[in-house]
């Protein structure tokens, strides 16, 4: 690169990025494989920031014939370069695009207001239509409706129809159809207004691609796959390219190729492989390491190269973070907490998404997860299951920043409480450690004082604390290690830290007519089994494979007597 192009970061207008010589990540392959899919209709859908608006708007540009001059702008592309059967193509067909990415709202009312504002955007685009006689009288008039905003509800649902009837008559050409974030009105209508809202869109939806003789291709694009049921009904042209497909795949996110070569034009400093920690690790269909596109042009821009959360800051993720903050949510958590540790669970990923259904079939729930790029796939299990993992550490941070708020809002944790404990913990000041961990787990199982399953609380409660030095230590749970299985290992990045080895055993409370000695003597008797047992399994064995010295291990024995957490032995009273 010659000359240092600049980044025109958050600006989705293909046209404006090229004709002010922006930095451009050429995907404009993307057109030839539209061209040559078999189905008139394609949805993609890809988490938020991945680029669907900007490979929608070079759509956009390529096929639009009112804009015969957009030509100049893909000369020197890779799609400028696949011959003249794919160039014909450019600036042939008439292009009706909408874009529902702000529709966002508390209210239906809102909604439709929002909706209809966009259709009547779109209609004054086209307002040429009605300056000849391509429209019959009765056509111009519910064509002036629908831009004074007093056409009736039906009108509106019909609109994209009828305007591509309109313009196939006018141009003499089929039309191309392109939606951007379709599933954004669905979303937001969850347990508000969805009922009205799935109703509109498929009413609309339904209506422009489904028997459209005027259509050559259409093109949508959103988050989630909506259940065909709810919004696409007996659309039969209609092809899905999801995450889990291989065709597509580079197309949205950046490749590794892609992220070198950025790091290389904007002489990045910053070692790679921290770049590729933070940002990486997502794989669509059998496409792997893909990066986040915001995230890594977000910290290409920041000028004192500092790794964030950058993505984060782009959505207040209400949909997931209501799922987490729900009181009977707790296996939910536990399975968070593992992946914040660097384990895979294993799920089932529904095809199609019921908003519906999101309360009562869990399934759904990491559905939305891995759709949304919180998590991504590591490979498949069998049909429908699939490994789940975080794909980076920007990823593990919101993860972990979620549960803290958890704790600290619903629970009514302090952040200094959870930090002071799990730092006593990793310095080796176990009694310190013991009294912050008994406050933590007495407000924890005050909120949780019908809770049944127990032990899987406590185990998924400590790797809770534990992700918040999550930083400085690789967590790992129920993992081979030695003759055995641990419960919780902690194994430091800085060799001059403390490895540990957590050993957690469950007991029955004090027994009404018990002693106190005869109770501190069967909590004593379960420490030294839980450290007889670390020794004897040599549960400290991957420790000192990843070169931690035996005098820096620390096996720490947790024992529960009911809901009440000991971590040393007690002393007992001598009468």
């Amino acid at each position: 690169m010659t000359e240092r192009k600049k980044l025109n970061l958050g600006y989705s207008d293909f046209k404006n990025i090229i004709e002010n010589n922006n930095y451009f990540i050429d995907k404009s392959l993307l057109i030839e494989e539209v061209i040559n899919a078999e189905k008139t209709v394609l949805l993609f859908p890809r988490p938020r920031r991945f680029g669907k608006t900007l490979n929608l708007s070079m759509l956009r540009y390529f096929f639009d014939k009112n804009e015969p001059e957009n030509k100049n702008l893909f000369k020197e592309l890779k799609i400028w370069q696949t011959g003249e059967d794919i160039k014909k193509y450019c600036c042939r067909y008439p292009v009706i695009y909408l874009s529902f990415k702000d529709t966002k709202t508390d209210t239906w009312q809102e909604c439709y207001e929002l909706i209809v504002s966009e259709i009547v955007k779109l209609f004054s685009k086209h307002r040429y239509l009605l300056e000849n006689n391509t429209l019959y009288e009765n056509e111009k008039n519910k064509y002036n409706k629908i831009l004074n905003e007093v056409a009736s509800k039906t009108d509106y649902k019909n609109s994209i129809k009828q305007l591509s009837e309109y313009l196939q008559r006018y141009h003499k050409e089929k039309v191309v159809i392109l939606i951007d974030e379709y599933d954004t009105p669905i979303q937001a209508s969850h347990n508000k207004f969805y009922d009205k809202a799935i109703s509109f869109m498929r009413s609309m939806l339904s209506g422009a691609l489904k028997d459209n003789s005027n259509l050559y291709k259409g093109v949508i694009t959103g988050i989630l796959r909506v259940s065909k049921e709810s919004i696409f009904t007996g659309l039969n042209n209609l092809s899905v390219y999801s995450i889990l497909d291989d065709e597509f795949s580079d197309k949205f996110g950046f490749t590794e190729i892609e992220v070198k070569q950025i790091i290389k034009d904007f002489k990045i400093k910053t070692d790679y492989s921290k770049i590729k920690k933070w940002y990486d690790g997502y794989k669509f269909g059998e496409t792997t390491k893909i990066y986040n596109p915001w995230s890594i042009l977000s910290f290409v821009v920041s000028k004192n190269e500092k790794f964030k959360t950058f993505w984060s800051y782009t959505s207040s993720n209400e949909l997931i973070r209501e799922q987490i903050k729900k009181k009977d949510a707790t296996n939910i958590r536990a399975e968070i907490v593992k992946l914040i540790s660097g384990e895979a669970i294993k799920r089932d990923l529904e095809a199609n998404f019921v908003f519906p259904d999101l309360d009562t079939n869990i399934d759904l729930f990491w559905t939305l997860l891995t759709y949304s790029g919180y998590l991504t796939i590591r490979k498949e299990v069998s049909r429908k299951e699939y490994e789940l993992v975080i794909p980076n550490f920007e990823i593990r941070t919101i993860f972990q920043d979620t549960i803290l708020e958890w704790l600290k809002i619903d629970i009514k944790l302090q952040k200094s409480l959870l930090e002071n404990t799990a730092n006593y913990l990793i310095t080796n000041e176990i009694s310190k450690f013991e009294k912050g961990f008994k406050e933590i787990i007495g407000d924890t199982f005050s909120y949780y004082d019908t809770a049944k399953n127990h032990e899987y609380i406590y185990h998924s409660y400590i790797l809770g604390l534990l992700a918040i030095i999550g930083d400085d230590y690789i967590i790992k749970s129920n993992k081979e290690s030695g003759e055995g299985r641990y419960d919780i290992m902690l194994i430091p990045h800085d060799k001059t830290l403390h490895g540990i080895v957590i050993e957690i055993k469950q007991i029955e409370k004090q027994l009404e007519k018990e002693t106190d000695t005869d109770f501190n003597n069967r909590i004593n008797a379960q420490i030294k089994k839980a450290e007889n047992q670390i020794d004897r399994n040599k549960y400290y064995k991957e420790l000192i494979d990843n070169k931690i010295t035996a005098e820096k291990i620390i096996k720490v024995p947790i024992i529960f007597a009911g809901k009440e957490p000991y971590v040393i032995p007690k002393r007992i009273e001598i009468l």
